[in-house]
């Protein structure tokens, strides 16, 4: 899972530290979908995620896997942690290292939106740029030769191997909806390091068997919906479970694309793309329905991706 030789000697302080910023992360809100989707006896909800900590879902793995290295000793203050991201684990990653002084070394495609550079790079963070044409299996494969090229200068967390990213999910996320939502029958989210559907999933259905847990994947490899995977062609993360999903279903990007118009009309969510692309699965997912109460998550909003916003005119 993860290649360290950092000491089991564990700071106090850094200790501390990492436990106080768990306030930050977690608890976020519901949104009630009521004029893009209405049908009587049907109900819909989707989770604000960019309402924590570094502004996107990403908060909750990345701080469970640098809340356990310090508690296991694998990361220090001395030790930097490193790993492959497509943005937003990263931006987590970031912040959290800027707030508890810990350095971040992350391998980021090149065509990482702007934003997502820019964001990295104020805090402090070291960025390893890879081919824009290889994606997160490229980025991946550069952290791993880093790793092992300097496995004492590195913690190499490896999100799409660690088992505390779906973790997260399991005893935060999974925990809130069910609080929320006690008559939950839907849960619908996409894959990417997979960590947020199998740990969610896996903790729904053992609250409520009888919750459908659908999963949802770009409609082709060739797709705009960062932080996605379109498995068939793509490494399959080490994490992922397929016995979790009771259905597994596509997303366009094109579609996305008029969810995230839609919902800025109709419900003054300013969405990303994988936002609005797991809101077009969940809705899809609610038409089908007599009755039922559905939910999705939301992993960031649209302050990311002004191209896109530019070019759909949402303002």
């Amino acid at each position: 899972m993860s290649v360290s030789t950092a000491s089991t000697n564990v700071d106090p302080s850094l200790l501390q530290s990492v436990k106080l910023l768990g306030s930050q992360v977690g608890r976020t809100p519901l949104h009630t979908i009521t004029k893009l989707f209405s049908k009587p006896g049907v109900q819909l909800y989707a989770k604000k995620e960019w309402e924590q900590l570094s502004g996107s879902v990403k908060a909750r793995a990345a701080y469970n896997i640098f809340k356990h290295a310090i508690e296991s000793g694998q990361l220090s203050r001395d030790t930097a942690l490193l790993d492959a991201t497509s943005g937003n684990t990263g931006i987590a990653y970031a912040k959290i290292g800027h707030v508890l002084g810990i350095p971040v070394t992350l391998c980021l495609p090149e065509n990482a939106s702007k934003e997502r550079k820019e964001i990295l790079l104020s805090l402090g963070a070291t960025i390893v740029f890879t081919s824009r044409f290889e994606g997160t299996d490229g980025a991946q494969a550069a952290a791993r030769e880093l790793a092992a090229s300097h496995p004492h200068k590195y913690f190499y967390a490896d999100q799409y191997k660690n088992i505390n990213n779906w973790k997260a999910h399991y005893h935060t996320t999974a925990p809130e909806i069910k609080e929320a939502l006690p008559g939950l029958t839907h849960f619908v989210a996409a894959l990417g390091t997979t960590g947020t559907f199998v740990g969610t999933g896996r903790r729904l259905k053992e609250l409520d068997p009888s919750v459908q847990l659908i999963s949802l994947q770009p409609d082709n490899p060739l797709h705009g919906l960062e932080g996605w995977k379109h498995l068939e062609t793509a490494l399959v993360p080490g994490i992922y479970d397929p016995s979790v999903a009771d259905d597994n279903q596509e997303v366009g990007t094109e579609e996305a694309w008029e969810i995230m118009k839609a919902a800025w009309k109709f419900e003054g969510l300013r969405l990303s793309p994988s936002s609005a692309a797991n809101l077009a699965g969940a809705i899809r997912v609610a038409e089908k329905l007599e009755s039922g109460v559905v939910v999705t998550i939301l992993p960031d909003n649209a302050d990311k991706y002004s191209e896109i916003v530019s070019k759909l005119n949402i303002i």
